[in-house]
């Protein structure tokens, strides 16, 4: 369970949206059609980030890997394919069999999620869970495949997230001391709001190197506004790269932590 939520929560602590822009004109002859132009993003196919992950008085109780893997032709359109998987150390995994894997489909041309993916095995429990989205209609359909339930379809605000794509698409935004942002993200057939604030700015020292980051507080809540989860923070880091360094959160019981380890940056 822990390193579910840890996967859930360092893609989700990031997340900001995508706004769009829109221009109006006088009436007039029809422009001939632009080529659509891909977002400027500080991440490339080939992008590996490596963290240590912390538990309480564990040092380190696992790892998180987050990948961009490739870009290729997807759902009519062109996307970026993002990974995270989460596992324990090896002594942790003598205890208890933990694996989980996230994946997104990314449109290059607007961010926003096409399909998502959520694979997890816990002990002998193993799950599947799959998000499509439909991001011109507003809806998403989400699907739990291993329980073979059926397929639910439910309606999403416009630019809704997922929670792996929404740390991406983060990145690709300025980020601003004092800047506050209410997000929609859909997961797990459920829609969020996050309450983001860049808080402020601090100098952190990690296995990857030091940072200059600016550091992000994230409340959470479902669709009826009420308090999900405790507040989380992540630091992001001040460089062209816009690198994710550290994310903290505070559980019931002792605090979940993931710090930078390697950083290799794609081409």
């Amino acid at each position: 369970m822990t390193f579910r939520v840890a996967l859930f929560l360092a893609c989700l602590a990031a997340t900001q949206v995508l706004v769009g822009q829109s221009t109006t004109r006088k009436p007039g002859p029809a422009a001939p059609a632009k080529p659509r132009g891909e977002v400027v993003v500080p991440f490339r196919p080939g992008e590996v980030l490596t963290y240590d992950v912390s538990y309480s008085t564990y040092v380190t109780a696992g790892t998180v890997t987050m990948q961009v893997q490739a870009k290729r032709p997807s759902y009519n359109s062109v996307a970026y394919y993002v990974v995270a998987e989460a596992r324990p150390t090896p002594l942790m995994s003598k205890v208890y069999t933990l694996y989980y894997k996230a994946d997104v489909l990314m449109d290059v041309y607007t961010l926003l999620p096409q399909r998502a993916g959520v694979y997890s095995e816990e002990g002998q429990r193993h799950q599947m869970k799959v998000t499509t989205f439909d991001n011109a209609a507003r809806k998403a359909t989400f699907e739990n495949v291993t329980a073979k339930s059926g397929k639910r379809e439910f309606p999403v605000p416009a630019f809704t997230q997922d929670a792996l794509s929404a740390i991406y698409v983060m990145r690709a935004l300025p980020l601003k001391v004092g800047a506050k942002e209410t997000i929609p993200v859909a997961s797990g057939g459920h829609s969020f709001r996050a309450q983001v604030s860049v808080v402020g700015t601090e100098t952190l020292q990690t296995a990857a190197g030091p940072f200059q980051t600016f550091r992000l507080r994230t409340a959470l809540s479902d669709e009826n506004g009420r308090p999900s989860g405790r507040p989380i923070q992540i630091w992001i880091s001040d460089t062209p790269g816009r690198v994710p360094v550290k994310l903290q959160s505070d559980l019931s019981v002792g605090s979940f932590v993931l710090t930078l380890n390697q950083a290799k940056l794609g081409q």
